[in-house]
């Protein structure tokens, strides 16, 4: 290919804007599919959440008049989603869907490639993309925010890299795992400082919603739901648990396999990877921790679920993307598994008993589980020393 992708223009846009329109031209399908249906459960749950907050209504109980199923994000989430609860249900929820991928395609150009490599990453998440959009999640902004939180500490502005880090971890656990990136700091105190300040602004700015005296005990209950919901969620048969510890259950067909023992292996594997101090030097090192983060809050969590993936496959993608060589026979396999069996394993694409069984086995999440051990493998025995990116995926200067 003699021209970038990039540099092509149809109708005077470039690939790599028609790739962004394509993102937002899902998320605008998905609105109006599930608007003018009335299918809007998830977004309901999310925006009710505001109302139920400000009312002094526990957020974490069972409200079937109003929808199924139960809010489990933390009290912090009830002041982002307040300026589009604020409006008609409708618009409101058209800049939900248009908000998550335009946070996703934000995170993704402040990566150090070029946009070429950009548009790539970005075609291969496109499925993901739109099974988290179809579901009206969270989780593409999720994925935005731990991306946000290496990118932001790589330039040098941690004011930012905290404020994505806390407000993200206040609202869905998950991206605590940007806490990581400290080690990656140029100036950790001031890495410190803004966390702090961060922390106590955050922590405490629901009150403007409930007043203080709810948002402790909002606090309180959101705990509680957590630990509920990491029990429940270990099942065989739901659409939950589709980890590594439940990838396992799920083989042996036994519910009574622990998490800990995963967890505790991740988190070695992990905190040895951040002990080869000498490696840190490698921006390659740097953005294989950065993907490592992004598979294992999936693999490792027992609430991963279908829509949940757009995380974990923005990781896969984005290791196998800056490669020297991205399309080896691994790569080409992983990819096309990527898309097949993560992306349209449990749609529609496949005939009820498959997706059945594909649900059964948590099949979802092979793919991303067998990245995930060679990024391990890599990040534990590699010399990234002498391994720097390819100049044909850089960003342009």
């Amino acid at each position: 290919m003699s021209r970038q992708l990039s540099s092509k223009k149809f109708l005077n846009l470039t690939g790599y804007q028609w790739t962004c329109i394509l993102y937002i031209a899902v998320a605008v399908f998905c609105w109006q599919l599930k608007y003018f249906r009335h299918i809007d459960n998830n977004y309901i749950i999310f925006r009710t959440a505001f109302y139920h907050f400000k009312d002094h209504v526990n957020l974490y109980l069972y409200y079937p008049k109003e929808y199924y199923d139960v809010y489990i994000y933390g009290p912090a989430f009830t002041v982002f989603i307040a300026p589009l609860a604020l409006m008609p249900e409708g618009w409101g929820f058209f800049f939900w869907e248009v908000g998550n991928a335009a946070m996703f395609l934000w995170a993704v150009n402040t990566l150090p490639f070029s946009n070429r490599i950009k548009i790539l990453i970005l075609l291969f998440c496109a499925i993901e993309f739109a099974n988290s959009s179809h579901y009206m999640q969270f989780n593409p902004c999720i994925a935005a925010i731990i991306i946000l939180s290496f990118t932001m500490v790589r330039r040098g502005k941690e004011q930012y890299a905290t404020l994505f880090t806390v407000f993200g971890t206040l609202m869905k656990i998950y991206p605590i795992v940007g806490l990581a990136f400290f080690m990656f700091s140029k100036n950790k105190v001031k890495y410190i400082v803004w966390s702090v300040i961060w922390l106590v602004i955050l922590l405490c700015l629901p009150a403007i919603i409930s007043g203080p005296g709810f948002l402790v005990q909002t606090y309180r209950d959101w705990f509680t739901a957590l630990s509920s919901k990491n029990l429940t969620n270990q099942s065989l048969t739901t659409g939950f648990d589709w980890c590594l510890m439940g990838a396992v259950r799920r083989l042996f067909q036994d519910s009574s396999i622990p998490n800990w023992p995963f967890l505790l292996g991740g988190a070695a594997v992990f905190g040895t990877a951040l002990l080869r101090l000498k490696q840190y030097a490698s921006l390659k090192f740097q953005l294989q921790i950065m993907c490592s983060l992004l598979l294992m809050v999936v693999i490792f969590s027992t609430a991963s679920e279908h829509p949940t993936f757009i995380i974990a496959t923005a990781g896969a993608v984005i290791y196998i993307m800056m490669q020297q060589k991205p399309f080896t026979p691994f790569n080409i396999v992983m990819l096309v598994l990527l898309l097949v069996v993560t992306g349209l394993g449990p749609s529609d694409a496949f005939p009820k008993p498959a997706r059945i069984w594909m649900q059964n086995y948590a099949t979802k999440a092979y793919p991303c589980i067998i990245i995930w051990f060679k990024i391990a493998w890599e990040l534990l025995f590699k010399d990234f020393t002498g391994d720097k990116l390819p100049d044909r995926i850089l960003q342009e200067r």
